[in-house]
């Protein structure tokens, strides 16, 4: 596999996308060091790349990704993720406001607590939190699964139109158009294959305890 390391210290957001789509062309990985909390990291992003940031990202890294396996070692701003097609985008730390807006596909993981609105108009793909979600988590959401490991506030599936909210701690209240459905046995299985893979470790009374949200039929 080969590999390139960019070091990000003072570079400009647009030098440092140039960069990274002009190696990621020739190269299997692409290591980023010194991001130093810039904005729009890997915006746009169509090759079939891995790409590790070592330290955080600011707001919409990994926006319009179509492809890329991203791994952020920190936090990240607002709309990590935002518009992706496809890819993965993994954040070891916290996120701020819209983590996996309006994605299509592929994944959004955020290993900590994240801001509100998570998931919000998003279409499909996959969304993880693995803390605690803030108010309007699943904002219009039009598709996709969304897996919150931790607690939600307020006003959870706010006006949701289809997809699925999976919260396995307590939910202080949902939005409007949004019921509580019983999870089924094919839930569940879909659950553990997803969160297995990305290395959770939960027991069967856990996995019972996940609450389910859908649109009002």
């Amino acid at each position: 596999m080969s590999e390139y390391v960019i070091d990000a210290k003072d570079m400009e957001v647009k030098e440092l996308n140039r960069t990274i789509k002009e190696q990621a062309i020739s190269h299997d990985r692409l290591i980023i060091n010194n991001p130093e909390s810039e904005h729009n990291i890997c915006a746009g992003l169509s090759e079939n790349v891995d790409i590790e940031i070592n330290g955080s990202a600011g707001y919409f890294v990994g926006t319009m990704v179509n492809g890329a396996k991203i791994h952020v070692n920190g936090n990240a701003g607002w709309f990590a993720g935002d518009n992706m097609t496809e890819g993965e985008l993994v954040i070891e730390g916290t996120a701020g406001d819209g983590a996996g807006q309006g994605i299509y596909g592929g994944t959004v993981l955020v290993k900590g607590n994240t801001g509100s609105r998570t998931g919000e108009i998003m279409k499909g793909g996959t969304v993880i939190i693995g803390g605690n979600s803030g108010f309007m988590t699943g904002l219009l959401m039009m598709g996709g699964t969304l897996i919150i490991l931790g607690d939600v506030t307020d006003d959870v599936g706010e006006s949701i139109m289809r997809g699925r909210i999976f919260v396995l701690g307590n939910v202080k209240s949902l939005g409007k158009n949004a019921v509580m459905e019983k999870t089924t046995e094919d839930d569940l299985s879909e659950l553990k294959e997803i969160l297995t893979e990305y290395g959770f470790d939960l027991t069967d009374e856990d996995y019972g305890n996940f609450k389910k949200i859908v649109n009002m039929q």
